[in-house]
């Protein structure tokens, strides 16, 4: 099953890597395009259920690295949602596992 990372800046200017054990993120989010905080936590929240859900299809079993990858992710997005329109930019999608080396920066 190809996986990947994603790199994301969030308001403060600091960088994350985020990981996602399927492709599917790229459906729900774009290289270089910006989100409101609260989107964008609801955008992972949809593409990582839907990405552990294959992992379950596929494995029998849910991926718990998605679902701590989904708790960081709105954890850190807590402390932005009350400002309003703070945005988060996706920076990069990188494929990793089958198919690794392809990379989508902006």
């Amino acid at each position: 099953m190809p996986e990947m990372l994603f790199s994301v800046r969030w308001p403060d200017g600091t960088a994350q890597r985020c990981y996602s054990p399927s492709l599917v993120v790229k459906d729900y989010l774009e290289p270089g395009r910006s989100y409101r905080v609260g989107e964008f936590v609801t955008r992972t929240r949809s593409a990582l259920t839907i990405a552990s859900e294959r992992v379950r299809g596929k494995y029998g079993f849910a991926c718990t690295s998605a679902a701590a990858e989904l708790a960081a992710i709105e954890h850190r997005a807590a402390s932005f949602e009350a400002l309003g329109d703070d945005r988060v930019v996706v920076e990069a999608f990188e494929e990793v596992g089958a198919g690794a080396g392809t990379a989508y920066p902006l």
